[in-house]
């Protein structure tokens, strides 16, 4: 696992490389755990993570992992990835909610139909 942090002002970037497991959770866990108090926005960038379990769930909304005063966001989401989020939000939506970690996705329930 790669993990490389930006920060410019009151915004972080962390970009993982690498599948999200248990194995590399902690390391993912210490990189949020770095992060000065001044950050008010994380963005997480999986653009190289081809394939995360269940981890990156407790890792994308784990309310302990992050301060409620910042707003968390993912870009870059690779099929495997993306398909874990959504299969979530399905079967629990009030526990995983995308519309505050995926913005620009609407939310399971508000998909356009397709002819």
């Amino acid at each position: 696992m790669n993990i490389i942090t930006t920060i410019d002002g009151t915004r972080a970037r962390i970009a993982a490389r690498g599948e999200i497991d248990f194995d590399t959770l902690p390391p993912l866990r210490a990189a949020v755990a770095a992060l000065p108090s001044q950050v008010t926005d994380l963005q997480w960038d999986l653009t190289g993570t081809p394939f995360m379990d269940i981890a990156g769930l407790h890792l994308l909304f784990d309310p302990a992992a992050s301060s409620p005063d910042c707003r968390t966001t993912v870009t870059g989401l690779g099929s495997q990835p993306l398909w874990l989020l959504l299969t979530a939000a399905d079967a629990a939506p009030a526990v995983f909610d995308l519309s505050r970690l995926l913005p620009d996705i609407a939310p399971p329930g508000c998909r356009p139909a397709t002819a």
